[in-house]
């Protein structure tokens, strides 16, 4: 009986130093969290260990950062693995991410299906880019190469920009395939309102890396920034398929 009170009281305070560490731990990120936000207004969603020790990872809406356990020093980096071959810790943390927004907003793309479609890509887009007019010109090219092509909304002049009103008006259409062709085509948009995502959208691009427009998400969550011509885009997708 004595030996099993024992045990007994070594498990309980195995479990309260357990618990007090994890609160502890807790304690210490909302502090390194509310000192960042309240510094540099930017929102974090996420914040624990990076793969380097000493550093924490940041998951904020302006990107992904890290910083020092104090929130004392912030830095905007890529971190490579050198035991693994130069992996690019960074990049994976961003697909995750992405793949994580796609579906999230699988709901309210504008998509353009191919008929024997064997790959999906995500395209951050704006109405007004002359290269995301480019890539839309072709829409027809990657759907023969069997690639769907699901839009998201980057308007790149903000959410204070006639950019932005007109792309919610496409985003709003009864026929929203049309509206947007008929935007990038520089035609008249026809002004609506509705709940769209269009804000939310834009701020996830700014999450995962997005500074400009064409940027494409692969399958696998990587970005490739600005157009590419439906047959490098194909052969960037047998590459990762």
């Amino acid at each position: 009986m004595k030996n099993w009170i024992k045990y007994q009281t070594i498990g309980l305070s195995l479990v309260l130093s357990t618990t007090v560490g994890a609160s502890a731990q807790t304690d210490k990120l909302d502090i390194v969290k509310a000192k960042i936000q309240s510094t540099l207004g930017m929102q974090i969603s996420a914040i624990a260990d990076s793969p380097v020790d000493g550093l924490l990872q940041l998951e904020t809406d302006k990107g992904l950062f890290y910083s020092s356990q104090d929130g004392k020093f912030l830095l905007q980096a890529r971190v490579y693995n050198l035991d693994e071959g130069m992996r690019n810790e960074t990049e994976i943390t961003l697909s995750h991410m992405r793949l994580a927004g796609i579906e999230e907003f699988k709901d309210s793309v504008i998509e353009y299906k191919a008929k024997d479609e064997k790959y999906v890509v995500t395209v951050f887009t704006d109405i007004n880019c002359g290269y995301c007019r480019k890539l839309h010109n072709e829409i027809d090219k990657y759907n023969e190469r069997g690639i769907t092509v699901r839009y998201l909304a980057y308007p790149r002049e903000g959410l204070n920009s006639a950019t932005y009103q007109n792309m919610v008006s496409v985003w709003c259409a009864d026929d929203k395939q049309q509206a947007l062709t008929n935007a990038k085509n520089g035609g008249a948009v026809k002004s609506k309102s509705c709940n769209s995502k269009v804000a939310q959208q834009y701020a996830f691009g700014q999450k995962v890396g997005v500074n400009g427009t064409p940027n494409i998400i692969l399958p696998d969550g990587s970005l490739i920034p600005g157009y590419q011509p439906p047959a490098a885009l194909e052969q960037a997708l047998k590459g990762i398929m």
